[in-house]
């Protein structure tokens, strides 16, 4: 599977990114796209306007979300209150610099798989 995500400065994405997700790209394929794995998919930037109206966010499962929301904050980078729905899920959203959705998640319960 892979997202493709545009992004207005391609460069500036790729250090963004690379720092949440704390590495280099894996892949530059082409002029114009840097690609990420992430657990067996594809974040794939590519240089393009913003998707006016779109809604969506890429979600990254953690280990704990909460330490991993710290380390954001500590990058800099806002991130908003993690919600919890006991025995379910416990996450946050943020975005990256252009307003595309992130999302951090940390599963609580086996029957929420």
């Amino acid at each position: 599977m892979t997202v493709g995500v545009p992004v207005t400065d391609l460069r500036r994405a790729s250090t963004w990114y690379g720092r949440v997700l704390d590495r280099q790209a894996d892949l530059e394929p082409v002029d114009g796209i840097v690609e990420f794995e992430v657990a067996g998919c594809w974040l794939q930037l590519y240089q393009g306007a913003p998707l006016a109206g779109q809604d969506f966010a890429f979600r990254i499962g953690v280990r704990d979300v909460e330490a991993q929301r710290r380390r954001l904050l500590d990058l800099g980078i806002e991130v908003g209150a993690i919600t919890v729905i006991e025995g379910v899920i416990a996450f946050c959203d943020f975005a990256d610099p252009d307003g595309n959705g992130l999302s951090l998640y940390t599963v609580l319960s086996d029957g929420a798989r």
